[in-house]
């Protein structure tokens, strides 16, 4: 049987997360959606939505979609999901779960991969995140919250941007690359979204087979420049060579906690230097470390390693071949919360074959 794939819907408070998950419950899509509501507080998924009413935790709903309200461990819920779906009390293809505004997405992901059972039946399709234009500059500023969510997002959807500027849009985005250059941004109105956008994205999987989306690391331009505090410093051409791109004229300088960095190298990894390296650093940093993923040029395979980890937990597994002619070169990119670039980049190193 095929894993039930599941997508993570965060963002902070008022960011738009339950517009776009009417969007997608509403639409006559043809698919049976078992949604999983994480809010506690007043702002129970609204009521012309769900009844949560009564005491039964799992709602039928017209167009074939079911609701449940989180009232245990989110891995208990699961559990009971796959359990009445096996025993045919209840049908869906896949579940959506709505995270809470102040919500921090990483135990919720890590959920997926704790526990045997759940690892078994479900599978993370994405982590979406909705940043609310209008709002979203303060509340990184102020709130890790904010500022986790953005870190940890396979997608990022802007809401509210007929509210501000195009300068503010683009100082925003900016930003929001600086923290996360994998996840492509995209503003919505009043959660209008193509399906394809939201499912079926495969922007998270520990375990991919397929390689990692080949635009992540493309440097269109100086926006995808993540290394504005390292300007001028050249380290073995690992993506330092770009001090032109160092210049940004329209950006306000924020001292975010989560960055992100790009490590590149042309000589092959060692496998069990790395292997020690990295389980090290994890087992210190892993806390801090949001997401962290590359494909990797490894002595003794001719094929390329994908390679993918959030928090401590890690895993690689086998891609395509490296193409003749093609550059076997690692790519690889962290998002953590002030992770100590200087040792990770040297630490890099060391693992490279001489």
């Amino acid at each position: 049987m095929s894993l039930i794939p599941a997508t993570i819907l965060t963002g902070f408070l008022g960011s738009g997360k339950t517009t776009l998950l009417k969007r997608v419950l509403s639409e006559m899509h043809g698919q049976k959606i078992a949604v999983i509501e994480n809010e506690f507080g007043e702002e129970n998924i609204d009521t012309d939505i769900l009844r949560t009413e009564s005491k039964e935790q799992i709602v039928q709903m017209s167009n074939g979609c079911i609701c449940c309200t989180i009232r245990e461990d989110l891995r208990e819920t699961l559990q009971l999901l796959a359990a009445k779906r096996r025993k045919g009390l209840v049908e869906f293809d896949r579940i959506v779960i709505e995270t809470t505004g102040l919500a921090d997405p990483g135990p919720v992901a890590q959920t997926f991969f704790m526990d045997d059972e759940i690892a078994e039946t479900y599978l993370i399709d994405s982590i979406i995140t909705l940043v609310d234009a209008k709002h979203a500059q303060k509340q990184l500023d102020d709130r890790q919250e904010a500022r986790r969510q953005v870190g940890f997002a396979d997608q990022i959807f802007l809401s509210k941007t007929d509210l501000v500027s195009e300068g503010e849009k683009n100082d925003l985005i900016h930003r929001l690359k600086h923290m996360n250059p994998r996840a492509p941004i995209r503003a919505v109105h009043f959660g209008e979204v193509p399906l394809s956008e939201v499912l079926d994205l495969r922007g998270f999987n520990l375990n991919a087979k397929l390689d990692i989306d080949p635009d992540f690391l493309k440097e269109e331009d100086d926006h995808g420049h993540v290394h504005d505090e390292h300007c001028g410093h050249d380290h073995h051409g690992h993506d330092h060579e770009h001090g032109e791109h160092c210049s940004h004229p329209h950006h306000h300088h924020h001292d975010d906690d989560v960055k992100s960095f790009v490590y590149r190298a042309d000589r092959a990894f060692d496998p069990a230097k790395l292997e020690d390296f990295l389980g090290a650093i994890v087992n210190i940093y892993g806390p801090r470390m949001l997401r962290y993923k590359g494909v990797l040029n490894m002595r003794g395979t001719e094929r390329k390693v994908i390679f993918q980890g959030v928090h401590q937990l890690m895993g690689s597994d086998l891609g395509p071949q490296w193409a003749e002619g093609e550059k076997r070169q690692s790519k690889m990119v962290f998002i953590g919360i002030d992770l100590p670039q200087d040792i990770l980049l040297q630490g890099l190193d060391q693992c490279l074959v001489a």
